[in-house]
């Protein structure tokens, strides 16, 4: 994979997504910004799943999120999904909801740091010791700024 990879995951759009204005429910995003993600971790050759076997979690550290474009039922979208920044301890995946135009309706970023359960409270620790060759991952195809 080459520096800048992007993910991309087609979303599927229920009705049971749109709020009383009969657009997409603002809260539905980030979850598919986690869709968006969990493609990106896949397509890599990584498993969330595994990681939290090992006892480690990722969780949320921070959400931006920007609207530009209603969604509606019916619509057909997908998720852009690729790594902004990685140093080490936090992680910043950036996002783009497109229309089947092409045309960004929501953009924005999560960023994630790693954590592992000890005496019952969440600690977090180094993703780049504990996941050397994932971290390395990341640094080969996160946008070069």
């Amino acid at each position: 994979m080459e520096p800048g990879y992007t993910a991309e995951k087609e979303i599927q759009i229920m009705y049971a997504d749109t709020d009383m204005m009969g657009v997409i429910y603002h809260g539905n995003y980030l979850k598919w910004f986690e869709v968006g993600r969990m493609q990106l971790i896949e397509d890599i050759g990584y498993d969330y799943v595994a990681m939290e076997r090992e006892g480690y979690y990722a969780p949320v550290y921070n959400v931006d999120v920007t609207y530009r474009k209603a969604l509606k039922y019916g619509d057909r979208a997908s998720v852009r999904t690729w790594i902004e920044e990685n140093t080490g301890i936090r992680t910043t995946y950036g996002y783009q909801v497109v229309n089947a135009a092409g045309e960004v309706c929501t953009e924005g970023t999560t960023t994630h740091i790693v954590v592992k359960k000890v005496d019952g409270e969440f600690k977090p620790v180094p993703f780049k010791k504990i996941f050397p060759d994932w971290f390395r991952k990341y640094e080969e195809i996160k946008v070069e700024k």
